[in-house]
């Protein structure tokens, strides 16, 4: 039997032990961000569908459109400047492009769930609210790779790996000259300007790689490209290895550790200090701002009226309302253009084989671009996350699925599988935030300065991890900010 569910995001590559976090660290994938197990949530007031005779104007200041990381964190704020925000959330439940479930008896995210030491703000929350870390994920035993003639290896990991981040290394020359200092992407404006029109495939066409390099490289560079690297560029993932270090180590250390207790735990937490009513099912439709007050349409026809407004959503989803007025020029450009992978499937697949644990990776244009180990099942079992950035691909099609995977694995038999499609996710249209080549410079810090009454948050307009829960809590600071200026 095979599960596909509509709702966000995942990341893949290939990692080896994570400095700090030891040997049972899971494969270098990251993804979204992670979330949430029911809608009753301390502090907060859940209904069942937008009706403005439910919430009276009086009762809220701000209005804050989404509650995902970004748009609870901006509440938290705003309750903390002393105001009240009211959340209006499109779905029923709150995490945006996070969701946690359950697969065969295991916690899953559907989304993103991996944290980092290096990302001070996440680590800064956890640490507020007494949130702990552990590792998680099977330490992988083999690595599957491809060819240079459009077959697959199955090498020793450790081997592997050493040789993928000697091409990591050559990929990512550099940073440490246009980002001196990531967390100022623009810091060295000469420098980043150079180099922010090129495509992860323009880097790597100038590294001269063998065809079998090329492919191996590639592999990472298409995940999280969204399936082509020419879609990437070259400075978005560049600044994550900025971020972590300008190291292999510090790439690896992104994902594999995750809360003890779920990223569901953390975003609650974190709600419960923002003490913000929320109306569920209520996409917003329309933003006017008249320059008084901002209202807010939502799907249904319901209007709620504030002196201020924080757009929280991804920037995928801008071109999904209508403001009023018109977006100003580069946010407009990020809508139309926008921000994040447009195709993205994270799964888990309960898989039968005697194959050990394993990092499985596809080259670029393979249905799946990573598959690996995570969870020991009784049965010669294991429970495994995969990526699917191939929108023709049908996942509910479990033969075609169990060819396509055996192609890697040749031992592996895909018994269920539990699946997300964020492209399709109305209120997400995508995955995880990535820049495309050329927006830094041109956007940036454009893109994130209020329009009116109006603020924006999402982790795709960060000036440090962008795509990461550590962004969306940085522009949800911003914006809370930006918003009580207003008052």
């Amino acid at each position: 039997m095979s599960t596909e569910e509509t709702d966000t995001t995942g990341r893949a590559a290939h990692r080896r032990p994570a400095r700090g976090i030891g040997r049972r660290s899971v494969l270098k994938v990251a993804a979204g961000a992670a979330a949430i197990g029911g809608l009753g949530t301390a502090g907060s007031i859940a209904y069942a569908g937008p009706d403005e005779r439910l919430v009276k104007p009086s009762s809220y200041d701000v209005i804050v459109i989404g509650a995902g990381y970004a748009g609870v964190t901006a509440a938290r704020e705003l309750r903390a400047r002393g105001l009240r925000p009211l959340i209006l959330e499109a779905r029923n439940r709150i995490g945006g492009r996070a969701w946690t479930s359950t697969f065969w008896g295991k916690r899953i995210e559907l989304g993103a769930n991996w944290f980092s030491q290096d990302q001070t703000l996440v680590m800064k929350e956890l640490q507020r609210y007494g949130v702990d870390l552990v590792p998680e994920g099977l330490m992988p035993q083999r690595a599957v790779f491809p060819t240079g003639n459009g077959g697959f290896e199955n090498l020793d990991a450790i081997e592997a790996f050493t040789h993928n981040e000697t091409l990591l290394t050559r990929l990512f020359d550099g940073t440490r000259d246009y980002y001196p200092r990531p967390l100022e992407p623009l810091y060295a404006e000469a420098q980043i300007r150079a180099v922010d029109g090129k495509s992860l495939r323009d880097r790597i066409n100038e590294l001269n790689l063998s065809a079998r390099d090329e492919r191996w490289v590639s592999s990472t560079t298409s995940g999280y490209s969204g399936g082509n690297s020419a879609d990437g560029g070259l400075t978005a993932l560049g600044a994550w290895w900025a971020l972590a270090g300008h190291t292999p180590d510090g790439w690896h250390s992104l994902i594999g550790q995750v809360a003890t207790s779920g990223t569901n735990d953390l975003l609650k937490k974190i709600l419960a200090d923002a003490k913000a009513q929320i109306v569920y099912d209520s996409p917003a439709t329309s933003i006017a701002d008249d320059g008084r007050t901002v209202t807010v349409t939502v799907r249904g026809g319901a209007t709620y009226s504030a002196r201020a407004a924080v757009v929280a959503v991804p920037a995928n989803v801008w071109k999904d309302i209508s403001f009023r007025p018109g977006l100003p020029q580069m946010h407009a450009e990020v809508a139309r253009q926008g921000s994040g992978v447009p195709v993205s499937r994270k799964f888990w697949a309960k898989v039968r084989g005697d194959f050990g644990h394993v990092s499985a990776n596809g080259p670029e244009g393979f249905p799946i671009s990573a598959l690996f180990s995570y969870h020991e099942l009784p049965d010669n079992e294991q429970m495994m996350i995969g990526f699917c950035q191939d929108p023709a691909f049908d996942l509910t099609d479990k033969a075609k699925l169990n060819r396509t995977v055996q192609l890697m694995l040749p031992q592996a038999e895909i018994r269920d599988i539990k699946a997300h499609d964020w492209g399709k996710d109305p209120y997400a249209r995508g995955g995880w935030a990535l820049r495309r080549p050329g927006q830094l410079t041109r956007h940036l810090p454009a893109v994130q300065q209020p329009h009116g009454r109006i603020a924006f948050a999402n982790d795709g307009i960060a000036s440090g991890w962008v795509g990461f829960i550590d962004g969306a809590i940085e522009t949800g600071v911003r914006a809370a900010a930006q918003t009580a200026s207003t008052f």
